[in-house]
């Protein structure tokens, strides 16, 4: 017998011996019993909350020498607890953590309601509750106070529960679904709801709950500890129509993942993030329609876990957040080439993870359909101090790229990044065999698979020249600040601003900052500077490739851009 099922005949077990006992008790044990008797009899492994803490049932029965009926939970936060489940040397159930269990009586738990209570407590449509007349256009139920245009009776209002599309009961204390096919009646317009942060304890209830709602678009049971089937199960209709779902801190597994995924058969958007799930397995004949996954704050740690999922026909979007990821690869491929793999990426975020080596957005270039990348907070990002220069590499590097942490890239500011690298790499270029002859240009393979769009860039703009290689004599001027006044005079709701540039950025790199400055479209810029030493003259920065202090900028100089 495996430990899933030996569990459930331990459960089965403990729960008929609190029936037992309930038939016994008498004298001082009746009042607990009472309390227990309004307890559910499946109290063992049902969520519970108690005041704002939610727990997990763990134990139910007597804990000698103290009379009547006890439930042992184990908390959400461990630090709400006293102990591991044990009492005077007897262990009565087990915790992950030390010191994350207590006994509570019965009365004390909170096991929640069902779907529909909740709905209508959320929306002040319950039948027990208070009805008063209020302003015009507004009704009184209980202590809510709901405004209605156009109404001017409950009868109508109980019937917008028949309208409602969207539904939202999170933190409601929903437990289970209620009496069979009363949602469907009640609310049979529903096509989005928001389950997350109850205390649904399986997912048996998920079903039962989504069973009665034909048109499920949209299901989040975020934040509830769900105990998920761990055998393939038959599949059914009930979430033929569902394109979203969350299951964010759920505990769920990868290999649960896939034995419930046969049931999903139009999901677009699968939200797996804080589960520490470790893919697994590939996920064969199932999931083939999903546009987006996020495994974030999953420690993945092994690249070559995503190998697993590269074959998803239609994945768009990949989120990859804090998962440890080290490095990322696609061997299918040589440099130059596109890679079989993730056919239909588009977005991809490996922010806040492990990345160390550049060879890895190297490999990026591989990814046939990439256009928007979030990477920042990862260990590569340190190799270079300046920030506008780590995006220009960034950018160099894969050629597709529209959209960086966030920030679009315009033509100018590609066409700047690539024309710098190719001069920034120049030098290490001739030493590992370049050659301005085409017959001699021969690079060597440690230095290709460092700079593998080098030659491509080479062939776009032409080989650098030798002048622009030439190494400037150390000095302390080379990187010197100037602090610039930036206006726009034919903008006058623009207000000026005062920046800080090294004097050797070149005009170019001084647009693609401009851009994302004043958040200007794609259209071309003017750039010229006045100086007190020129009254009267404005100078016109009228060559991309040159650096400020090829035109004497000097500090406190004002910059003028136009479009």
């Amino acid at each position: 017998m495996d430990g899933r099922a030996q569990e459930l005949k331990r459960d089965s077990s403990t729960t008929k011996a609190v029936e037992e006992g309930l038939g016994a008790m008498s004298g001082a044990e009746f009042t607990s019993a009472r309390m227990a008797a309004r307890m559910p009899l499946d109290a063992l492994g049902r969520r519970v909350l108690c005041g704002t803490d939610y727990a997990t049932v763990r134990y139910v029965g007597s804990v000698p020498p103290t009379a009547g009926i006890w439930l042992g939970v184990e908390w959400d936060d461990p630090q709400r607890g006293k102990h591991d489940g044990t009492y005077e040397g007897t262990q009565y159930f087990k915790c992950r953590h030390p010191r994350g269990g207590s006994f509570i009586r019965p009365n004390k738990a909170n096991f929640g309601v069902d779907f529909l209570t909740a709905v209508k407590d959320r929306y002040g449509l319950n039948d027990h509750q208070e009805v008063q007349h209020g302003t015009e256009n507004t009704l009184v139920f209980g202590k809510k106070t709901v405004e209605f245009v156009g109404m001017d009776s409950i009868a109508e209002q109980q019937s917008q529960l028949n309208q409602l599309v969207d539904i939202s009961v999170r933190e409601c204390a929903v437990s289970h679904a209620g009496q069979k096919e009363e949602i469907g009646r009640t609310c049979a317009s529903i096509r989005h709801i928001n389950l997350s942060k109850n205390l649904i304890s399986t997912w048996e209830t998920v079903t039962a709950i989504a069973s009665q709602v034909q048109n499920l678009e949209t299901l989040n049971i975020s934040e509830n500890k769900i105990e998920f089937p761990f055998t393939l199960t038959s599949v059914s209709s009930v979430f033929s129509k569902l394109r979203i779902l969350a299951l964010n801190q759920t505990e769920i597994t990868w290999t649960e993942v896939l034995l419930c995924a046969p049931g999903w058969p139009a999901l677009e958007e699968l939200y797996l993030t804080s589960n520490n799930i470790t893919l697994s397995e590939r996920p064969d004949n199932v999931l083939q329609t999903l546009k987006l996954l996020d495994l974030s704050d999953n420690q993945l740690l092994d690249g070559n876990q995503l190998h697993l999922i590269a074959h998803l026909p239609r994945l768009e979007q990949l989120m990859l957040r804090n998962t440890g990821i080290s490095s990322i690869h696609f061997p299918d491929a040589r440099f130059g080439c596109k890679t079989k793999m993730f056919p239909s990426l588009k977005h991809l975020a490996i922010n806040d993870s492990k990345i160390s080596q550049w060879s890895s957005i190297n490999e990026l270039d591989k990814l046939p359909s990439l256009r928007s990348l979030q990477c920042h907070n990862n260990p590569f990002t340190d190799t270079e101090k300046n920030p506008e220069t780590l995006r220009q590499l960034i950018i160099a590097k894969i050629s597709q790229l529209e959209v960086l942490n966030k920030s679009e890239i315009l033509p100018a500011e590609r066409k700047g990044a690539e024309l710098d690298y190719r001069k920034i790499f120049g030098n290490e270029w001739l030493a590992a065999g370049g050659h301005w002859n085409p017959e001699k240009n021969n690079p060597s393979e440690e230095f290709l698979a460092a700079h593998p769009r080098y030659l491509l860039l080479c062939l776009k703009y032409g080989a650098p020249e030798e002048g622009e290689l030439k190494k400037q004599q150390p000095s302390t001027l080379k990187n010197q600040l100037l602090t610039l006044t930036i206006k726009c005079p034919e903008k006058p709701e623009q207000k000026p601003v005062e920046r800080k540039l090294p004097e050797s950025m070149t005009v170019q790199r001084v647009k693609g900052l401009l851009y994302r400055l004043f958040k200007i479209p794609g259209s071309e810029l003017k750039l010229s500077y006045k100086s007190s030493k020129l009254e009267g003259k404005e100078v016109e920065l009228d060559n991309d490739l040159k650096p400020l202090q090829f035109y004497s900028i000097e500090n406190g100089d004002c910059m003028l851009v136009r479009w």
